[in-house]
């Protein structure tokens, strides 16, 4: 069963005090030791055979929709607000839902500032065909 765990920035209900300063605001060996929690996570996945990829996005981007035959795509507004904004992605597969969920809350313990665990909140989605069984 495959999932992608979403990293946003500073979203998710009632952030921890941890996870609420952005990475702009931690220094150059806050960031590295984060980085290097997310690397070697995705190394231990590569060599369970549960990874399939990962990828950090940039805090920038727009919305694009689609404005009619021969017309060019809109791209001014809505935005949304940055906490809404996705911070990277990492799909997994898994046998269960309940290791997408160990693995998503051992990844919500990356090192933040002062290297503190975020307790950050990941939102953890199956992808269709996958979704895990609900009880009747």
């Amino acid at each position: 069963m495959k999932y992608l765990m979403l990293k946003h920035y500073r979203g998710g209900p009632a952030p921890h005090a941890n996870a609420v300063e952005g990475m702009d605001a931690w220094t150059p060996e806050e960031v590295d030791a984060h980085l290097a929690y997310m690397d070697d996570f995705a190394r231990r996945l590569q060599a369970s055979g549960e990874f399939v990829g990962a990828q950090a996005l940039s805090p920038t981007g727009t919305f694009v929709r689609h404005d009619g035959p021969g017309r060019p795509p809109v791209t001014d507004g809505p935005f949304a607000e940055a906490k809404d904004l996705v911070a990277g992605w990492m799909a997994i597969d898994v046998d269960s839902w309940e290791r997408a969920l160990e693995l998503a809350g051992e990844l919500s313990a990356a090192p933040g500032a002062g290297g503190k665990p975020l307790h950050e909140w990941l939102e953890l989605r199956p992808f269709l065909g996958d979704e895990p069984p609900t009880a009747e």
